[in-house]
């Protein structure tokens, strides 16, 4: 399986817009080097939770268990110095246990409401596609307005607040198809494969020599990034300029995905604007201070996979998302 991104950011004197040696740019940067410490192999998946950060959304994570996609979000908290919970998903959540809900003081004689672990920084939504539409739905207005609404109160949450959700593939026993409606939400699915053979090798010898997942400060995992420089990240990273042509050619690439034979359903205008503003982001951790056809190519396949349906008939003959969105960036006129 191919990564969804490249793990480097390609950069350089040569082809840089803005100062290389930014303190702030370095700083991301050296957060992949502290998750690397405890995560073999999944450099792409950092990159791409870096990115979601920087663009100010979330993630879809997917993997067989095992992959490390739990112990790849702790790390990255951690070495962002941002406060993370997790919230096992399974069949009997209930909304109240992801938002909070109001519990009842007999000594004050009054309701008062409990916060839920969706009041953090990094919510590790594990496994969200065990639960019922009904417990994933409780997501959807944290995700959107960045608050939630209990007795007719809302209650923002902290900032920043993005969710990490990781899910097993659709076809394993036990799991529902997130809603369309949600599903739109994520900024990025990113797909964690199947470790190659000398990363497999590494992840073994480091638990033969003692390594414990659960104990991330013994591995060596420091903070070298804090959430005031996320802000300023997310603030240089927005300045990135785009170009008029490279506008046209993000519209175009989306609009190509309602035109495809193979597609039920295309792309909004929402997954339009979630490439504008990864692309925008990979720009930015890439030394640039503007946008170039290839950053759109590079997210366009995390950024709008998972906002598309195929025809069954397409699904029965093998056909993927990521092959038809292949073929369109392939295919689309690219601007000089």
């Amino acid at each position: 399986m191919s990564q969804d991104i490249p793990s480097q950011p390609a950069n350089g004197p040569a082809d840089t817009g803005t100062d290389g040696q930014d303190p702030i740019r370095q700083a991301l940067l050296d957060v992949r080097t502290e998750v690397a410490k405890a995560v073999v192999g999944q450099e792409a998946a950092v990159t791409g939770l870096l990115i979601a950060l920087l663009a100010n959304g979330h993630v879809l994570l997917e993997g067989v268990p095992g992959v490390a996609k739990t112990l790849l979000v702790r790390a990255l908290s951690t070495a962002l110095s941002l406060d993370t919970a997790r919230i096992q998903f399974t069949p009997d959540l209930m909304p109240g246990d992801v938002t909070g809900s109001l519990i009842y003081d007999a000594r004050e004689q009054e309701f008062t409401f409990r916060e839920g672990p969706v009041f953090t920084n990094i919510l590790l939504a594990d496994e969200i596609n065990r639960t019922p539409p009904k417990t994933q739905a409780s997501l959807l207005e944290a995700m959107e307005e960045k608050q939630v609404s209990v007795d007719g109160v809302s209650r923002p949450l902290p900032s920043p607040f993005i969710v990490a959700a990781t899910q097993n593939p659709v076809e394993y026993e036990g799991t529902y198809p997130l809603p369309e409606a949600q599903l739109d939400r994520f900024l990025l699915k990113l797909t964690l494969p199947l470790p190659e053979r000398d990363d497999e090798i590494e992840v073994i010898r480091r638990h033969s020599a003692g390594f414990d997942p659960r104990d991330l400060a013994a591995a060596g995992v420091r903070p070298v990034a804090s959430a005031d420089d996320l802000r300023q990240a997310r603030q240089a990273a927005a300045s990135v300029s785009i170009s008029p042509e490279v506008l046209g050619y993000i519209v175009d690439v989306v609009r190509a995905t309602r035109a495809a034979p193979s597609f039920q359903l295309g792309v909004s205008p929402r997954g339009a604007t979630a490439l504008l503003n990864t692309s925008r982001a990979w720009a930015w951790l890439s030394g640039r201070n503007y946008v170039t056809p290839d950053d759109v190519k590079v997210l366009a396949v995390p950024a709008l996979r998972h906002r598309i349906s195929l025809h069954p008939e397409a699904q029965m003959d093998g056909v993927t998302v990521d092959d038809v969105l292949a073929s369109i960036l392939a295919t689309v006129s690219v601007p000089r």
